[in-house]
């Protein structure tokens, strides 16, 4: 079917204007609290609704973070515990 009339430059520009790509929405990890596409797992830790799903592979640097702020917890835990302790007696 051929066009009955030429479309002018400016009415072409109008149509294509309204034909854009739309901003990417993301949502925030509950875990590592980066930002990721809805409904997926998160491709930096490796949950998905707070269960683990995927085995990410991380980097050297990454690991001592890791590592760091696992003791960190653990000390934080253990020195909660001894405070209890103290206050029960």
């Amino acid at each position: 079917m051929k066009p009955k009339k030429r479309h002018t430059k400016s009415r072409k520009r109008v149509r294509r204007g309204a034909i854009k790509f739309k901003s990417a929405t993301l949502t925030v990890c509950p875990k590592c609290k980066r930002p990721i596409k809805p409904h997926t797992a998160c491709s930096f830790c490796g949950t998905y609704k707070g269960k683990k799903v995927l085995d990410i592979k991380l980097k050297k640097k990454e690991k001592k973070e890791l590592k760091k702020k696992q003791k960190a917890e653990a000390k934080d835990k253990k020195d909660k515990e001894e405070k209890n302790k103290k206050i029960k007696k």
